[in-house]
């Protein structure tokens, strides 16, 4: 199905109707999933049944979480109702993923230190706003110039996890580099307008119809941006997208090696050890909980028992 018609059709469907790039590219995959699963037959033919079919397999046999399990079922609603236009009834009937959510990796304060000093220029700046704001690395490439407070030292997040917007901390210490990164956006974008090709950056919603010119001022443009200009998919337009967030992952995990931190470390372990080291200072866990974007609070409550010894803060009778 490398090159299915019927896929490649979805695809313009979402593109035309605005869906993100990374929501496209995760409904098409479970999307495919579900096909196959269902031996190649058309999704027309495929009712409730099959759905909950599916949905337990994931549970069952491939053991995926309960939102990985969510966002398949998302997937193929999202086919059945809006795609193909008929209505799908029902899915009670399919096991639910039991599988908990692990437990958050955190760094130590001298492990976060060792793990910054292997990074330098850009690549330390992203790693120490994850840390510093606890922002996941898709929020950090899709950050723009504009969203940077300077005054009031904070960085404004727009559309997180779930469509949220939120306001964050922003560290002191990060204000030069930040000045610096802006400076390099602005020389990119003087050599990008030199470009009869340049379309300007990708505007969010209808913003760009409202406001034609602003895909070319400095404020639009991403604070990381890629380091080539590309073709963007929704309309083959010439534009220069934010850096890539899987090499953002790969370059904190390289960091994590060459400090000897033995942990399994991921660009969300410094956003669960931004979370923790506010607790251990003393912030109240609503306070936490906001910085995150955390829609309830028992999300949040994870890092209260990293803080605690042992089960529920029992001190281990060996001791």
């Amino acid at each position: 199905m490398a090159n299915s018609p019927f896929l490649a059709s979805v695809r313009e469907y979402m593109l035309v109707r605005n869906y993100s790039i990374r929501t496209i590219d995760n409904y098409l995959y479970w999307i495919k999933y579900f096909i196959l699963f269902s031996g190649k037959q058309h999704p027309s033919k495929l009712g409730s049944a099959e759905v909950e079919r599916f949905l337990t397999h994931l549970a069952v046999n491939r053991g995926v979480s309960a939102s990985t399990q969510k966002v398949a079922l998302n997937a193929v609603v999202f086919l059945k109702t809006k795609y193909l236009g008929e209505k799908l009834e029902g899915l009670a009937n399919f096991r639910k993923s039991s599988r908990q959510p692990k437990l958050p990796v955190v760094l130590t304060h001298d492990e976060v230190k060792l793990l910054l000093q292997q990074l330098e220029g850009m690549h330390y700046l992203m790693a120490a706003l994850m840390y510093g704001s606890g922002l996941r690395r898709l929020e950090l490439v899709r950050l723009r110039v504009k969203d940077v407070d300077f005054d009031y030292r904070q960085i404004r997040v727009f559309d997180g996890k779930g469509g949220k917007h939120r306001l964050v901390t922003l560290a002191s210490s990060l204000l030069p580099l930040l000045k610096q990164q802006i400076t390099r956006v602005e020389l990119l974008l003087q050599e990008d307008l030199l470009n009869p090709h340049f379309a300007g950056v990708h505007m969010p919603n209808a913003l760009g119809r409202k406001h034609p010119q602003a895909c070319k001022h400095v404020l639009w443009q991403y604070l990381f941006p890629a380091s080539k200009l590309g073709v963007d998919p929704r309309c083959g337009a010439i534009r220069r997208h934010h850096y890539d967030e899987s090499t953002v992952n790969r370059l904190v995990k390289s960091a994590a090696r060459n400090a000897g931190i033995n942990k399994p470390v991921t660009s969300h372990t410094l956003r669960h050890s931004f979370a923790t080291h506010l607790l251990e200072r003393g912030s109240d866990i609503r306070t936490v909980q906001v910085q995150l974007g955390h829609s309830d609070v028992r999300t949040t409550e994870i890092y209260t028992h990293v803080l605690q010894r042992g089960g529920q803060g029992v001190v281990s009778p060996l001791d």
